[in-house]
This record gives structure tokens, C-alpha cells and sequence, in this order.
């Protein structure tokens, strides 16, 4: 499967965003997907996770309250709305799966358990 992230951009401060990710491909799985970002300099971070039928997330707590991550199986897409941004949010964000093959409620959050990664898109905030 293929990942496609779209929707990053500059905003100011307290703005919002909201981010898609796309997937294509050998969709037929059952995929667990996550959220992560990287900033100049720093390691990539886990931002939030939705197990495969959107019953259970995880946030860092760097972004509970502010962020929301959703999903439909029926388009094969992943979200993550984004308010109340800051400075600090700015990075590229990147869209990750990974194929489990059953129905699990699982999630996952760091960027080992997944083998799949998108091509990433840019946040930028601006205070």
C-alpha cells in the first residue's frame, strides 16, 4: 500500500489544520495508522494512533486536546485535524500504516511498529 499525505501549509499561531492521508494499493488488509512528525535537527516523534476501525487513538501529550485523529476505511483515509496550533508543531508530518492482517483494536506509537510511511508534509506555524 501506498501513503499520500496532503493539507500541510503555513498558519499562524491558534490556526488549525487538517491533514489527509491517502492510501492506495493492496488496501485489502487491515491496517492500524499513526501520525508522526519531525523537525529540523530532531528525532522523529509520534503525534497520534487509530487502531483499524477507528475505535481506539492514542495522542502524545504534547497534543491531547488539540489534535483529533479520525479515519475511513471506506475512502482507505486517515486525518488528523489540528487546532489551536503553536511554534512549536511546526515539522513535517508524516502518515504511517502498518499491515497486521486481522481485526485488531490495537494502535500503535513509535515509529518501529510500522512499515509503511508516507512522503511527509510541511507544517509551519508562525507565532
Amino acid at each position: 500500500v501506498q501513503l499520500v499525505e496532503s493539507g500541510g501549509g503555513l498558519v499562524q499561531a491558534g490556526g488549525s489544520l487538517r491533514l489527509s492521508c491517502a492510501a492506495s494499493g493492496h488496501t485489502d488488509s487491515t491496517y492500524p495508522m499513526g501520525w508522526f512528525r519531525q523537525a529540523p535537527g530532531k528525532e522523529r516523534e509520534f503525534v497520534a494512533a487509530i487502531s483499524w476501525g477507528g475505535t481506539n487513538t492514542y495522542y502524545a501529550d504534547s497534543v491531547k486536546d488539540r489534535f483529533t485523529i479520525s479515519r475511513d476505511n471506506v475512502n482507505l483515509a486517515v486525518y488528523l485535524q489540528m487546532s489551536s496550533l503553536k511554534p512549536e508543531d511546526t515539522a513535517v508530518y508524516y502518515c504511517a500504516a502498518r499491515e497486521i492482517g486481522s481485526i485488531s483494536t490495537h494502535y500503535y506509537y513509535t515509529p518501529s511498529d510500522y512499515g509503511i510511511w508516507g512522503q511527509g508534509t510541511q507544517v509551519t506555524v508562525s507565532s
